[in-house]
């Protein structure tokens, strides 16, 4: 069990591993709150669904280079991708992990979490030993979804209490450059940056097109258009 920063701890609460603050706050995973954007008439209607979809492939693949506590990536997985989840941050990956467990005894989400397999490390190195041709790399994905932001700037107070803790774990991407370059050179068919409404391109690309709503944007690049 990974050992997080002082004032931090990892309990099990009501059979899911909590994050628990000295000052009363407290988070887990929980799929099912999701349970309703999953249906099919409402999965398809999502931004990031219709950013990443991608045209003449049966079983598409995406690896989501910056997991986080693994909201996005279920998306994709309903919308009927494979996903590769990369979390480096050792506490929030055992959180995703735990979640995706539950999840799996959950009968309307198992077979969404079936296809998604998530990894405890450095995406930017998987992605490298991609453009490189390594034997030991995965599988190449259709599409490589980037969330740098850090905390997501929301309303509600459920993710204030979730970006509070979150935030004293994990920093945002130190070098968004280095990302953004692994990601292009792992040719996928597209490149999903997930952006503050109004906040700049990430590492200064400019996207080919762009799909946005109230608060945050999907750019998209097509590595083969640049």
């Amino acid at each position: 069990m990974p050992r997080p920063p002082e004032g931090l701890s990892l309990e099990r609460v009501d059979g899911a591993l909590t994050l628990v603050s000295d000052d009363g706050l407290s988070m887990c995973g929980d799929f099912t709150r999701e349970l309703r954007r999953l249906r099919p008439a409402n999965v398809s209607r999502e931004l990031l669904v219709r950013a990443a979809r991608v045209r003449g492939c049966d079983h598409p693949r995406a690896l989501d280079a910056t997991a986080g506590m693994g909201e996005d990536s279920l998306l994709l997985a309903a919308a009927g991708f494979d996903v590769t989840l990369y979390e480096h941050d050792p506490v929030i990956a055992a959180l995703l992990a735990d979640a995706l467990e539950r999840a799996a005894a959950v009968p309307e989400l198992a077979p969404v979490v079936a296809r998604m397999r998530l990894v405890r490390g450095d995406s930017v190195g998987a992605l490298r030993a991609l453009a490189d041709g390594d034997a030991g790399a995965p599988d190449r994905p259709d599409v490589v979804l980037l969330d740098p932001m850090f905390p997501e700037r929301r309303k509600s107070a459920s993710v204030k209490k979730k970006a509070q803790l979150l935030q004293r774990l994990e920093r945002p991407a130190q070098d968004e450059a280095a990302m953004l370059d692994a990601a292009i050179k792992a040719h996928p068919r597209k490149v999903v940056i997930k952006r503050p409404l109004k906040g700049p391109f990430l590492a200064g690309a400019k996207p080919v097109y762009q799909i946005a709503g109230k608060a945050v944007r999907y750019d998209v690049l097509v590595p083969a258009q640049l």
